[in-house]
Parts: C-alpha cells; structure tokens; sequence
C-alpha cells in the first residue's frame, strides 16, 4: 500500500514543522504484544458468488471455503464476519449440506462447530450464505487508511452529477471479512474464485483471470475471475464500474488500465512505464513476476494512496490525468505505480507473517520507488527521491522513537507510518550498500524464493543475506530492525602537516545506544578521490589517512546512504569543493544547504547557492531556488538577475514554479510581466505559480485573473486560485474555497489547510466563520498525530484576534472557542 502521507498531507505536516520544535518524546506507554495469528485450521481454497444491491448498499453471498485443520485434530472453525447477517452455515458432503450449528458473536465472530472432529491436513468445505452490509459497520481507520468498511458504494443512487457509480474494496487490514467471511490474518494463504453478478453495462475486476461471463437475467452478466495461486485475504479484490480497459502485453501476459472513459485515451501515458517496471524487476531480483496477468484501476473517492491487490491493483483517483495534466506529473507520483507492483513480489508471493513485520512488505515497496527511478530516469532523481523520504522520516521525533519490527503497538494500523515506508526503505537501501549490489539481489532472490507463496518475517531476511553474504548480520538488525532510533553525529577534521595525516573525528551524541555504522570516506587530493572504508563502534571514533598533501576536501558518508543526522563542521571551501566534484546529489544538496545557512553574511556562500540555480539535476535548483534569502537586500542584489534568466530559460516546470516562487520574495513590479505571460503556460504547475506570484506584487490584478480560472477542474490550479482567494477575497468566495476543500478526497485535503486558515481571518460573515472553523477543526482532529492540531489552533484563534472589534466578533470567538476545546480534547 502507498499511503501518500508525504504527499497529500504536506502542507498539514510543513506547517505544524513551521511552527513548532518537535516536542522531546514522552515515556512510551506499555503496548500489548502483538503475536502472529494462531493457525488452528487453514485456509486452502475461497469460492465466492456476490451479487449487489446498490439502492441498500448490500452485497448477498454465498461462499464455499475450502480448509483444514493446522496441526491438531479440530471440531470448530472461527471465521472474521464483520457486520454481516448471517443466513446459513452448512457443511458440504458431495452434493449435500448439512447444516452446522454456529454462533455469531460481537458482530465480527463467526464460530461454526463442525459436527465431527476433522483430522490434521484433512480438507473440509463449509458453505455459508450471508448479507454483507458495510455501510451499517461501525469501524476506525487510521492516518493512512481513512476508512476500513471494506467494501465501497460510490455514488450508487447516480445522485452526484459528473461523478461515476462504482463499486471497489481495500482489504489492508481486515476490510476483506467485511464482505466475505474468511480467516483474516496476513499468515493465511488462498486460491481463490470469485463470481460477480452486475449490471450488465459494466465493467469488472477481480484477482487472477477472467475465466467466463455469461448472462443473469434481464440487464445483468456474471463475470468469474480465478486465481490459481494462494494469496493473502486482505489481497482479495473486486472493483465495478463504467470502465474502458486498454491492454498491452509482458512475456505473454496480460498488463491493463482500467480508467474512466474520459481518462482511457491516456492510459498508455499514465501507466506506459509499467511494462518497462515488470521486466527490470523480474531481472533485478531474479525472480519473474509470479501472477497470471497485472491490471491496475483507478477509483473514486479511495480511502489512500494505492493498494497493492495480487495481480490487480487499485489507485485513487490523483493518477487520473488528462495529457495537460500528465507533463506536470512529478516522479514521486509514478513512484506509486512501481511501489505497487514491487509488492507484488514483497507483500504478494512473499506476504508479511504479521502486522510486526510490516517491513517486509512496505519498505521494499518504498525501496523500489528509488530503484526503478535510477533505472529509469538516472541517480540524481533517484537520489532526490530517496532523500526526501528519508528527510521525512528524520523530522518525525515521534516516529525515531518507534522499531522497524514492531512486536508491541495500540493498534496494527499504527505500522503504517514513516518507520515501516520511509526509514525502512532508507535501511534497505544502506544495507544495499554495504553488502554490494551483487550480493544484495542474490539475498532478495534466495528471500523470495525461500518463502515463494508463504511468509516472510526479518529473520528470513536476514538469513537470506548472511546465506549469500558469508556474514553474520545480526548486529545489523539488532540496531536497525529491532531497535529504535538512529545517529545522530558530528564530524571534525584536523591536518597535522608535519605527519601529513587527514584525521576525522565523529562522535555519535544520540542518547543511548550506540550504532555500529560502516561507510566510506572520500579524500580528495589534486582533484582526486582516495577512498577509505571504516567501520565506526564506539561513541566518539577518529579516523586517520596519510596523503600526499592536505586534501581538498574530505567528504564522510561518501556514498550518502547512511540513515543519520550529522553536522559537518568542515569549512565553506570544502563545501564549495565538494559541490563541484563530488559526483552524487546528495552532496551537492549537502553543500548547497550549508552555503544557505550563511548566504547573507558570507559572499563565497551566496555565490554557491546562486550556482545551485545552474545545476544540472532540476531537483537541485529548486533547493537553490526555495531557500535564497532573498529579502535581505545583498542577497536579492547577487541573486535576482541569475533567478530571472533562469525562469526565463527553464525547461522544466517544477523547477520553473519553484523559481516564480523566488521571485516573487522580491515582490518587484518588474517582474510583473513574467508573472502575467506565465498564466499562459501549458503548465498548470507553472499557472498556479504564476497565479501566486502575481499576488505579491498586484494582488488586485492577481484576484481578477484567479476569478478568470475558477472553473479549471485541475487540482494545482484550483489550490492556487483558493489561495489568491484565501489572502485577497472574503465572503463572496468563501463558497468557492468551501466547495473545493469539500470535493478533495481525505489526505487530499491537507492541501487546503493553509488558506483555510487564511481565509478564516477574512471571513467576517458567522455562518462562513463557522463553516470554516468546522473543516479546520475537523481536519485537525484527523490528522493530530501528525501535529496538525496546534497550527490548526493558531489559526483559529489568530482569525479571532484579526476579527476583533467587528459586528461579528463575540459570535464567531463563541464558535472558536468550542472548536478550539474540541480539538484538545480529541485523542
């Protein structure tokens, strides 16, 4: 699954940085220990026949669930039946039911005695027929899985206009006993047959193949879908819906796009890369995709980012794109395409044994996302996108505080976070690294293999590794796996001229332990690198090399793949050598950083962050870019003309939006002109830039224009405009940011929060007042874990304070205060 948590609650997630330090981490509280579920009988083989009622939101089934006993002999079964009536319960012999006596408890506890006493490895069947009704569940999501019903009905009454009728499921983590009953546990394996009975205009998908369809009596057609190898329940799947399907081919096999009609002509421009994924993945890891076909639909009103079904998965509806928008797609959107089909080996063929070892599954996914990207499109995106998740995961105080493998938490939806996604593909990454790439790959394809169609925890991994490798890793995954945390180190530097030796003194400061950390030292003498490896394993660990002079520049961590915070205490020269020759990205971004830190007072700073606006990798000029300061006067002097003939000659649109960000710090009228004519651009990402621009420096013209772009259907575009509107309209378009802010699908509306927030002071109106304090409040609450709640307070009651003195002023505060009690008092 991709949760999208760095993406679509961004602004929720920079803004709580903005405004506060992380808080030091409170005493853990004791969390129960979460074992691997108990087998007392597995499953073997589901067989399902589903018809739906769209007026009710009911699904009617009939099941046929193949078992047997694990290891002792049995007389019950116990089956997850969430909110569900049941009808019938029989056990077949032959052509024959026989009916079983059952008790269905909690709403969710299906326990079924079976009469006699079934033999270990011994196969029964159990038919049960029952009505599955998940709009009557009372269930909790999480921050990344907003809803956990199971099964969704969108718009079936057809009551909202330019919205499609769907049908879809998210199994993760046990939504799929939510419209079947079955065993929901990730350590369970199934084939599984699944028969669908629908309107017969639509369009269907399921796991496996399309084995037959045939008529159901007036307008309706069964379609049957088969899969022959055994997956997980929670990767059983089923999507119907006015789909138009466009088809290519891998190896043989059947690769789809299943995309609404408007959207179908760009299919192969969506999803044109995943042929491409399909064959660099099954040469990288030595092991072919496993499943019969891969098809991939795209949804409305998905409660995440993406979920990896076997061989079909589902995405929201934010990698719909028409061809105007499809230019403005960054990487870390098609990440989501590799992240998905990466699980269909690493979470899929090989399935996490338990929620504990999410790792498994969610980490090699995040992992793939760089590696397809090297492959793809070059180091320096790779590394671009590889860092930022990784910065993401270092922000987090909370999270460091957290094990990789987790065998102690409140709730399994609180493995989905930045520990299992971002540091956790950080991690593989690093021991990639270490190990080589030869032998990295040999450990995954002996993992895969070892465990084809089973389990995996991080011990299996780990043998794996030391298996090819010859070395014992233990250490490596005692302190990254099993521990929490990660170093945080300072590095020093000292020549002795008369010896000529370079030493390199780091010290780990981190509270507790200490990491064993191997890495490579760079020391660049007469514009060449002599590389050291070494192993730190104490607290405070000098480094010695003798050189034929004094280096140049001395760079640690030279590979840039180590999970830590380090401060780098070498001076601004080296710096601005290591920008210029050390080959990878994230050195250049190490050094472009530190020269931010001192561009207004060191003119040899400004000078390499004003370089960083020339750099080959766009990434990198958009760092440069974002962090001049440029309301210093020396600073705007130096770099103002650089940034204006770059956005001038730019090519790329992000780095061009981000450059009109820059510029428009300057708030100078000269740049008026670009401001305007780049409303123009082919680019939405670039329009809305502009759009944002321009209010910095004719806001009255900038509110024209953003009234002239109202009816754009385009996300980025449609931000831009709430945003001029947030900062220069009132009432009048309250209705516009409102409507906008309600139409975004969950995470998504993270996108709004700021000008929520900005527009709250402008809203003089009670009934707007209160309409606005209730989504902020509302978002807040969501998203509290993430820190959103205090900026969410500071706007509601800095809103207060703007509106102090008006008509309205004691009613609104009255609506604030509530909101402001209400979010606090949330858990």
């Amino acid at each position: 699954m991709n949760k999208l948590l760095t993406v679509a609650i961004c602004a929720l997630s920079t803004t709580a940085l903005a405004q506060q330090t992380p808080p030091a981490p409170a005493p853990a509280e004791p969390k129960p220990y979460r074992a691997s579920a108990t087998k007392v009988n597995d499953l073997v083989h589901t067989k399902l026949d589903v018809r739906f009622d769209y007026a009710k939101r009911y699904l009617y089934g009939k099941e046929w669930v193949t078992l047997k006993p694990h290891a002792y002999a049995t007389d019950s079964l116990r089956l997850d039946a969430k909110g569900m009536d049941i009808r019938s319960v029989a056990l077949v012999s032959g052509e024959q039911l026989q009916p079983l006596q059952y008790a269905y408890t909690d709403n969710n506890n299906l326990r079924i005695n079976l009469g006699k006493t079934m033999a270990p490895g011994t196969s029964y069947v159990v038919y049960i027929e029952y009505v599955a009704k998940p709009d009557e569940l009372k269930v909790k999501g999480s921050a990344a899985i907003s809803d956990a019903k199971g099964l969704y009905f969108i718009n079936p009454d057809s009551t909202e206009a330019g919205k499609p009728r769907q049908i879809w499921t998210q199994g993760e983590t046990e939504g799929s006993s939510c419209w079947f009953p079955t065993i929901d546990r990730p350590n369970q394996k199934t084939t599984s047959e699944i028969s669908l009975t629908v309107p017969s205009r639509y369009v269907t998908l399921s796991n496996g193949a399309l084995v037959s369809q045939t008529p159901a009596g007036a307008g309706l057609r069964t379609d049957t879908w088969k899969m022959d190898l055994p997956h997980a329940p929670y990767l059983f799947m089923l999507a119907v819906g006015d789909f138009k399907i466009t088809k290519d081919t891998w190896r043989g096999k059947e690769v789809s796009y299943y995309l609404e009609p408007k959207y179908a002509p760009f299919a192969r421009q969506i999803f044109g890369n995943t042929t491409d994924m399909l064959e660099f993945f099954s040469n990288r890891l030595g092991v072919e995709f496993p499943w019969n076909k891969y098809a991939q639909v795209v949804v409305r009103d998905y409660v995440s980012g993406a979920m990896e079904n076997t061989s079909a998965t589902l995405h929201g509806e934010f990698l719909q794109m028409t061809d105007k928008q499809l230019p403005d797609r960054e990487y870390q959107t098609e990440s989501v395409i590799a992240h998905e089909l990466f699980h269909q080996w690493f979470g899929d063929y090989v399935t996490a044994e338990s929620w504990s070892n999410l790792t498994v599954n969610e980490s090699f996914a995040d992992f793939s996302e760089g590696l397809y990207a090297e492959h793809k499109y070059g180091a320096d995106v790779a590394d671009a996108h590889n860092h930022r998740n990784l910065r993401s995961y270092l922000r987090s105080a909370q999270d460091a505080q957290k094990q990789l493998v987790r065998f102690h938490y409140a709730d399994k939806e609180d493995m989905f976070d930045l520990v299992s996604y971002q540091k956790g593909g950080a991690i593989l990454d690093m021991l990639r690294t270490y190990l080589s790439d030869d032998v990295f790959f040999a450990g995954l394809k002996k993992y895969l293999s070892d465990n084809a169609f089973g389990n995996g925890e991080a011990h299996q991994l780990r043998l794996a590794m030391e298996a090819v490798s010859g070395q014992d890793l233990n250490w490596f995954f005692d302190q990254w796996y099993y521990g929490t945390g990660h170093p945080v180190a300072t590095i020093d530097y000292s020549w002795d001229a008369a010896k000529k030796v370079q030493s390199v003194t780091v010290k780990q400061t981190q509270p507790g332990q200490v990491f064993q950390l191997p890495f490579a030292i760079d020391y660049w003498v007469n514009g060449k690198p002599q590389r050291q490896r070494v192993l730190m394993t104490g607290a405070s660990q000098t480094f010695t090399m003798p050189l034929a002079a004094k280096p140049d520049l001395v760079d640690v961590d030279a590979e840039k793949t180590l999970v830590w915070q380090q401060t780098d205490n070498k001076p601004l020269a080296e710096f601005a050598y290591q920008y210029a020759h050390a080959p990878l990205y994230v050195a250049r971004r190490e050094a472009l950083v530190a020269a931010a830190a001192t561009q207004t007072t060191d003119p040899a700073a400004l000078k390499l962050l004003v370089a960083g606006l020339r750099d080959n990798s766009f990434n990198l000029r958009m760092v440069a870019a974002e962090r001049l300061k440029l309301a210093d006067k020396g600073v705007a002097k130096v770099a103002a003309p650089v940034l204006r003939k770059q956005a001038a000659a730019e090519k790329e649109v992000h780095a061009l939006a981000f450059e009109l960000a820059a510029l428009a710090k300057l708030a100078d009228k000269k740049d008026e002109k670009l401001f305007t004519q780049q409303l123009s651009s082919s680019s939405y990402a670039v329009q809305a830039a502009a759009l944002k621009a321009l209010a910095a420096v004719n806001p009255k013209l900038a509110l024209a224009k953003a009234q002239a772009l109202e009816n754009t259907d385009e996300n980025t575009l449609a931000q831009a405009v709430v945003s001029v509107y947030a900062a220069q309209g009132g009432v009048p378009q309250w209705s516009y940011v409102r409507n906008k802010f309600d139409a975004a699908a969950g995470q998504a509306k993270g996108n709004y929060f700021e000008s929520m927030g900005a527009m709250l002071a402008r809203l003089n109106d009670p009934t707007a007042f209160a309409e606005d304090v209730e989504r902020i409040k509302s978002l807040a609450i969501t998203y509290k874990r993430y820190g959103a709640d205090e900026p969410a307070i500071a706007m509601i009651q800095g809103a207060v304070k703007a509106q102090a003195g008006s008509a309205s002023a004691a009613t609104n505060q009255a609506v604030a205060e509530k909101a402001v009690a209400e979010i606090q008092a949330a858990k």
